[in-house]
């Protein structure tokens, strides 16, 4: 389902889903335009020699030039359906197939995934599908998808 599919299903339970806006460090710019822009295929928007403008999947994230912090080197994570979720992380939610897809491309690109693509609380509320990676940069990503969107907020 695309941002434009959402906006178009409105009801009293459902917002309508307008893109974000994130802006987040990385240690190298050009290895950032080489993951977001030939990885993830998100297309380039306007950038400078200190920050680049991505579209990823109609948000605008904008990675900042920022050297490398020794903090950055500690992993913090939060245990999740018997997995170690690194805290924080960015994503998106994707239509079913385009996940499954995402995943396919990013495994045959030999991805290193923190956590390979998965189903998560399977036969539960809430089943999805989820994956995390890292940028060149140390920043945790999450993909995931629900064959029934309206699960993303069920209890």
């Amino acid at each position: 389902m695309s941002t434009a599919d959402l906006h178009s299903q409105t009801s009293p339970s459902r917002r309508v889903v307008s893109p974000f806006h994130l802006a987040f460090p990385v240690s190298d710019l050009q290895a950032a335009r080489a993951f977001y822009g030939g990885v993830l295929n998100c297309p380039e928007g306007r950038s400078s020699e200190t920050w680049i403008d991505f579209d990823l999947y109609g948000h605008q994230i904008v990675a900042h030039y920022k050297p490398r912090q020794d903090h950055q080197d500690a992993a913090f994570a939060n245990p999740v359906d018997g997995h170690d979720v690194p805290v924080p992380h960015f994503g998106v939610v994707l239509p079913w197939d385009e996940w499954h897809d995402l995943a396919a491309r990013l495994k045959s690109l030999g991805v290193e995934f923190v956590i390979e693509p998965y189903i998560r609380f399977k036969g539960e509320v809430g089943e999805q599908a989820t994956m995390f990676l890292l940028d060149p940069s140390g920043n945790a990503l999450e993909f995931k998808a629900f064959r029934d969107v309206d699960q993303l907020f069920a209890r």
